[in-house]
């Protein structure tokens, strides 16, 4: 799949939003690709990333799968904007044995706001790659600014703020929910 590419810099952003994560540096995670729409993380056995059967733990292999998605995600993003998991659904194939765990995340659905995308952890014992884990992730762009010009065609997402509190684009899910609340009388106006 082929996409459109906002920031020609993704590479740096991700790399560096990457190191940031104390999670990786912990487990010792390293981000071996890094594509338009793609991403792969790997991460070494150790004791660890491990759990009591001496495999890979399933925690450690969701939080790999859901970070390869989460910045395939952000290739696809404005300079500005970060990305956030809403939500994500893994499922188990098979334990976790080998020397490394890599995990490779794909854009499936750009969008936005809300990026679909899918996620394999493969298990690497003798060189050899075995399907250990699969995948499917829901990730949310935030900040960032569109072109406003007349001739961009599109609209304007931005985060102001006014007497220190945030206000929302008006298509808010989070602003839609505390209306239809009001009007039912369980949260007072603000």
């Amino acid at each position: 799949m082929i996409f459109e590419v906002p920031d020609p810099d993704f590479e740096r952003r991700v790399r560096t939003s990457f190191a940031r994560q104390g999670l990786n540096a912990t487990i010792r995670a390293t981000l071996r690709r890094v594509a338009p729409g793609q991403v792969e993380i790997e991460v070494p056995f150790s004791s660890g990333v491990s759990q009591q059967h001496d495999f890979f733990h399933g925690g450690v292999m969701g939080a790999i799968g859901d970070s390869a998605c989460g910045y395939a995600a952000m290739t696809l993003t404005l300079p500005s904007s970060e990305v956030l998991t809403i939500e994500y659904k893994v499922n188990f194939l098979s334990p976790g044995r080998g020397e490394l765990l890599v995990a490779r995340g794909r854009v499936t659905k750009p969008g936005r706001t809300v990026t679909v995308c899918t996620g394999d952890v493969f298990a690497v014992s003798h060189g050899q790659e075995k399907l250990v884990a699969t995948m499917l992730v829901t990730i949310m762009t935030v900040g960032g600014q569109r072109d406003t010009s007349p001739t961009s065609g599109m609209s304007r997402i931005r985060a102001t703020t006014t007497r220190g509190q945030s206000t929302s684009p008006r298509w808010c899910p989070c602003r839609r929910l505390r209306a239809i609340r009001r009007r039912l009388g369980a949260v007072p106006p603000r």
